[in-house]
């Protein structure tokens, strides 16, 4: 203590204990019982409780089984679906389908409408720019807008057999992501997952437990289709760390890798995007 300065003992013993905010946690730590139940023990230690008759036996015994009773009976009933709930539940699931088939109807109705005004195009184009038709057959492979065929890889990752009890067994968007990209990387020309064609501006996301390939949900098994050359495709992704991570996945979790050649597939075309903002260079576009 440096010289000029004192502290008085009677301050020193006046400090409150240094666990003094947690007297609850000491209270519940140290003294578990409640005063009365340790009045009862002790007395019961010292001979002093009174015995147990066998009527209050035999009271205690119906109590129970009464309590018992009421107790199942209410969580029956509980448990129990209500006649407007059921009924709620299967209109809205009849409901879901029904805007499921709508939506599939006008989204093949929608592709066979853009299909028919390329081919109009073409045949437009035909007579009087044949370059620019070969020039918009290879942008539209190269984006995504026209279907693809020719030969590739088909790698199937499946969910570890736990996966209802364990998240990390279940296949997740980046390990999508991470395979797609070693996929693009080795030479890949066109890649679809779960027939949804991956163009310039998809993206792989999760939403909970599901996968969205362009805000389409998808579910395991999950088949990346890559269509390029089959012995570029297959040598580039086994030497990828995407394939030491899948492998690491499958030693771990479970969850299967299979890659398979095939010498012609096809996958489908994705949506046409639509500019809102952008235009060509040299366009005026209302901005001074």
């Amino acid at each position: 203590m440096t010289p000029g300065h004192h502290v008085d003992e009677p301050t020193l013993r006046s400090r409150p204990p240094v666990d003094a905010s947690m007297t609850l946690l000491n209270e519940v730590m140290h003294r578990p019982l409640d005063a009365g139940y340790a009045e009862a023990a002790a007395r019961k230690e010292r001979g002093e409780a009174p015995r147990r008759t066998v009527t209050g036996v035999v009271a205690l015994l119906v109590l129970a089984v009464v309590l018992g009773l009421v107790t199942v009976s209410a969580a029956r009933q509980l448990r129990a679906p209500q006649p407007g709930v059921v009924a709620a539940r299967e209109l809205l699931v009849d409901e879901i389908v029904s805007r499921r088939a709508q939506l599939a109807e006008r989204t093949q109705t929608n592709a066979d409408l853009q299909a028919s005004i390329d081919g109009l195009r073409d045949e437009a184009l035909a007579s009087t720019d044949p370059d620019s038709v070969a020039q918009l057959t290879e942008d539209g492979l190269s984006n995504g807008t026209i279907a693809a065929r020719g030969p590739g890889i088909v790698v199937k990752v499946e969910n570890g057999p736990r996966a209802d009890e364990e998240p990390a067994a279940l296949v997740q968007d980046s390990d999508l992501q991470m395979l797609v990209n070693a996929l693009w990387a080795s030479g890949a020309e066109a890649i679809a997952v779960n027939d949804q064609r991956l163009t310039s501006t998809t993206a792989i996301r999760s939403a909970g437990s599901a996968i969205l390939v362009d805000l389409v949900g998808v579910s395991a098994p999950y088949e990346v289709v890559a269509i390029g050359g089959k012995n570029d495709l297959e040598t580039g992704l086994a030497r990828s760390s995407a394939a030491r991570q899948l492998s690491a996945l499958g030693s771990q979790y479970g969850i299967k890798t299979s890659v398979s050649t095939r010498d012609e597939m096809t996958v489908p075309a994705g949506p046409t995007r639509v500019l809102f903002s952008a235009g060509p260079v040299g366009k005026d576009n209302g901005e001074g």
